[in-house]
């Protein structure tokens, strides 16, 4: 099994920074694809962003394409999402989420359902 558990969340103000951080404990997730999702208030989960277990792939939503930032440190077993120029509707609850099958792809690292780990969330609020 493996546990999943965010941090770095909180209150800023538009156009603030902030580093998400998700320690991963139970397993080595190396070669899992890892992901961030988010749900905004009253609206469904959504992807936010992946990256690869090999080769350094990432993938982004458009709607935070070139404000954000997915990174790994396998050594530390740990995922990072780095927030700049956030916005009021960036506003929600963040996850973290493990994918074993390790296997990425558009249509696949976008894919809930895909995910075999989620973490317990954390929650971002952009005040404007």
């Amino acid at each position: 099994q493996v546990q999943l558990l965010e941090s770095g969340g909180g209150l800023v103000q538009a156009g603030d920074s902030l580093r998400l951080s998700c320690a991963a404990s139970g397993r080595t997730v190396s070669n899992y694809v890892m992901g961030w999702f988010r749900q905004p208030p009253g609206k469904e989960r959504e992807f936010v962003a992946a990256h690869s277990s090999r080769g350094g792939r990432t993938l982004y939503a458009d709607s935070v394409q070139g404000r954000f930032t997915i990174s790994r440190d396998n050594a530390k077993n740990t995922v990072y999402l780095q927030m700049n120029s956030l916005k009021p509707e960036d506003t929600a609850v963040y996850y973290c989420a493990a994918d074993s099958g390790g296997v990425f792809s558009v249509v696949r690292v976008g894919a809930i359902n895909q995910y075999d780990y989620w973490g317990q969330g954390i929650q971002v609020t952009v005040s404007s």
